[in-house]
């Protein structure tokens, strides 16, 4: 016996409230007692939905409610589509990076920020050199120089474990 799937809506004989405000195509938009609106629906071969049941009183739509359903999720899915993703790119250094692999790095991050993703920038400080955290800092806030027309700091560099992060967000579009 599979589980039951609770409903995201009220329907018929589930609504609970005892009048409600009724809309739908080919009816007349009112306040009508629940037997009454469900038996609008039930003569139109349709199905009574709550879509609203937090106004007062509840507001209901006469709709195929399958049909109701299936609509419900295409518009989320186009909501969901709709929204932005941000993509978040890696660049690392290292604290004694010179001056080629800096310029090297440095377009690589201008091209992210170009096409609209975030970049984090972090220097790893491996074995003994984390006494250079200075070194790490300084060649952090040099790159956020760097990118100033293409990004803005979001996050100013700090120290997590042997890692000096820093977060850089593209510009808005002019």
């Amino acid at each position: 016996m599979r589980p039951r799937v609770e409903e995201p809506y009220r329907v018929n004989e589930l609504i609970t409230a005892p009048r409600v405000r009724v809309v739908g195509e080919n009816i007349k938009v009112d306040v009508y007692p629940i037997q009454t609106a469900i038996r609008m629906a039930q003569e139109q071969n349709l199905d009574l939905v709550e879509i609203s049941p937090a106004s007062d009183p509840p507001v209901c739509k006469i709709t195929d409610y399958s049909k109701f359903k299936y609509e419900q999720k295409k518009k989320q899915k186009e909501i969901k589509s709709k929204a932005q993703k941000t993509v978040v790119k890696e660049i690392r250094f290292g604290p004694n990076t010179e001056e080629h692999d800096f310029n090297f790095k440095m377009k690589h991050a201008s091209n992210f920020l170009q096409e609209g993703s975030k970049v984090k920038a972090y220097v790893h400080f491996a074995g003994r050199s984390i006494v250079y955290k200075e070194r790490g800092e300084i060649l952090l806030l040099k790159f956020a120089q760097a990118l100033e027309e293409f990004g803005k700091v979001e996050q100013l560099p700090h120290l997590e474990g042997k890692r000096m992060f820093m977060m850089i967000a593209p510009k808005g579009k002019k």
